[in-house]
């Protein structure tokens, strides 16, 4: 139980949402937390510092039909008081004047809307800083869409053409058939500015056989990338990987699912860098998709009766899905490496255990070895080769 002068430290420090008019039964959630809004409900405080992911969900006046989740991120600053209100008509949050928000800010320090604000519960904060730790202000500047909201409504119009597996016809087919849809073409398109990842690269101008082998290993796509649109910084990818996911699994974005995956095979499918240029990188990498498989896999957690659960659903993850192909691919290469990073080899075996365990896949491979389990004496076994550089933490157990 926390004590009365700590809490009281937290209010004044931390940040604070606050959420005028909203009607009961909206959902709103903000990271991995989930509110259902009350008659006496005004936001949510005690915030920690750094960046959030803000959803929102309209019901019906019985609260039994929700509208597609809406969401945006912000970066919190100490004792910041960020203001929204509900706008009836568009059934959506709004900024309000800058002086209407100024007096509500004071009016938030002075303590008078404590009592309708709902605490942020600390105890998941550490979760959602394993989701999030690679974004930052300029990450969300660089790919929020105009206006910084994101929802699938604006979506379908955008996607026509990109929705082919079988779970995303099927998210597709529910926001057309949604009582809350509007038609796609009353919509301007808004989406995020994500990186631009091609599928398959073309050259003009080099031997067919170079060609296969660019479009076989993603290594100087990824190099090209790097330097061309993240300037250099791994970190920036990675937060855009973080970004997309949480569009993806909070705020139910389609268009962000895929760029999830375009970048998840991207990384998969590189064969050269994990072992020689960019070793740190598929680390933490790993790391970043353990977690977020860890986190959206949970089969304890669901998010009220509004459908809007926070969870993926086992079927976006056939066994001839996408990512068993790559993993399966990219599981065999840590193998049959001669030489691998021991935090990498270390990750890549807590990912295959997780998706063994929580979605049954099997990764046989062709040899009698089974993955990237060996024997301690086995000479076929890569060497393990440890690094100068700290990288972290070690990995814990699930």
């Amino acid at each position: 139980m926390m004590d009365a002068d700590k809490a009281l430290e937290l209010v004044k420090s931390g940040a604070t949402l606050l959420l005028l008019d909203v009607p009961q039964y909206t959902l709103i959630g903000i990271d991995t937390q989930v509110f259902s809004v009350g008659p006496a409900f005004k936001g949510i405080k005690m915030i920690p510092r750094g960046v959030h992911f803000v959803f929102y969900s309209s019901s019906t006046r019985d609260g039994k039909e929700f509208s597609p989740i809406t969401g945006f991120f912000i970066d919190a600053g100490y004792s910041q008081v960020v203001v929204r209100m509900w706008d009836q008509q568009e059934e959506r949050l709004i900024k309000v004047p800058e002086e209407e928000e100024e007096r509500y800010r004071q009016a938030v320090r002075s303590f008078e809307f404590d009592k309708h604000l709902g605490p942020y519960d600390l105890s998941l904060y550490a979760d959602w800083k394993r989701l999030s730790n690679y974004i930052t202000k300029s990450t969300i500047e660089r790919l929020e869409p105009i206006g910084g909201e994101i929802t699938v409504t604006y979506e379908h119009g955008m996607l026509k053409n990109t929705c082919k597996s079988a779970m995303e016809r099927v998210l597709d087919e529910q926001l057309r058939n949604s009582k809350f849809s509007s038609p796609a073409e009353e919509h301007p398109k808004r989406g995020c500015y994500y990186t631009p990842i091609p599928r398959i690269i073309k050259r003009k101008g080099i031997e067919s056989e170079q060609l296969t082998s660019l479009n076989l290993d993603k290594t100087e796509l990824l190099e090209t990338l790097l330097v061309k649109d993240y300037g250099g910084s791994e970190e920036s990818l990675l937060g855009e990987l973080q970004f997309a996911f949480i569009a993806f699994l909070m705020g139910q974005s389609l268009e962000a699912f895929m760029q999830w995956k375009s970048l998840v095979s991207l990384l998969l499918g590189c064969t050269e860098a994990p072992f020689q240029t960019r070793s740190r990188l598929f680390t933490k990498f790993i790391k970043v998709i353990y977690y977020q498989l860890k986190y959206g896999l949970q089969k304890d957690r669901s998010v009220g009766e509004a459908g809007t659960s926070a969870l993926l659903d086992d079927s976006w993850f056939s066994s001839d899905s996408f990512l068993h192909r790559l993993c399966k691919d990219f599981f065999s290469l840590v193998q049959d490496a001669s030489v691998v990073d021991g935090d990498l080899l270390s990750w890549t075996r807590k990912l295959k255990e997780l998706l063994e365990n929580s979605l049954g896949w099997e990764f046989q491979q062709k040899s009698a070895v089974d993955g990237i389990y060996f024997e301690e004496n086995d000479e076929y076994a890569p060497v393990v080769e440890m690094l100068d550089e700290p990288s972290g933490s070690e990995p814990t157990s699930s």
